[in-house]
């Protein structure tokens, strides 16, 4: 793990600043909406550090907590972020090298952006941590400073749709997957997963289409026997 590989992760994430400043804007709108303080929310941000869990988290937030609300609460956000165990098992052999304290720190910093980052690195033959670190690094200094922003801001860019800005992520993602193409076959899991999510989000309520896209794009994955 070196700063050469931070760095590179700091200049392959950038191109995400923007989108994700919108998004902790609106998350520090909410919270003040919510009723939480300043420094309540702020901390929030970055001990949680759940990104797209917290603003959901602010939809059900409640003025009184009763204890079935908070395993409510608790149900959601894990099956929101239950996405991350996939991605860190996915990746978990090129982790498996470091020592436990190491992958304690990266994999508090780790993203959606830093895994799909760090999967196409590991793609091009890197193996540098500090890619991971750098980019996980970077979204978290940012993620907590505008979410004080948003705060003090109010509701002015509570909703990222109004702007067209909540795009930004997807074409971000979008873009970042095109060099990982290894023809038609190779791609039947992501064709599998997009599928099912997107069937799984007209007929189940919630975020239950993350977890079942995921599966099985996995199971079709595993199944899927490389060409001799």
């Amino acid at each position: 793990m070196t700063g050469a590989g931070a760095v590179l992760g700091l200049r392959r994430v950038s191109a995400l600043v923007p989108g994700v400043v919108v998004f902790a804007v609106a998350f520090g709108a909410a919270a003040g909406a919510k009723g939480l303080s300043l420094f309540e929310a702020v901390l929030m941000s970055a001990t949680v550090y759940g990104g797209v869990s917290q603003l959901v988290a602010m939809e059900i937030w409640r003025p009184e907590w009763s204890w079935g609300a908070i395993v409510g609460l608790a149900v959601v956000t894990a099956t929101v972020n239950a996405r991350m165990v996939l991605q860190g098992a996915a990746l978990q052999p090129w982790f498996a090298n470091y020592p436990r304290s190491v992958n304690a720190l990266h994999l508090f910093l780790f993203t959606d952006a830093s895994w799909l980052i760090g999967t196409r690195y590991h793609a091009e033959g890197g193996r540098d941590l500090g890619v991971v670190v750098g980019a996980g690094l970077l979204l978290w200094v940012v993620w907590v400073a505008t979410t004080a922003l948003g705060y003090l801001l109010g509701a002015l860019v509570a909703d990222p749709r109004t702007y067209g800005i909540d795009l930004v992520m997807p074409i971000f993602f979008a873009a970042m997957i095109v060099p990982l193409w290894r023809g038609r076959r190779a791609a039947l899991p992501w064709v599998v997963a997009g599928i099912v999510a997107l069937i799984a989000a007209r007929l189940i309520d919630g975020y239950a289409f993350v977890i079942l896209g995921s599966l099985s794009g996995a199971i079709v994955g595993a199944f899927l026997d490389e060409p001799a």
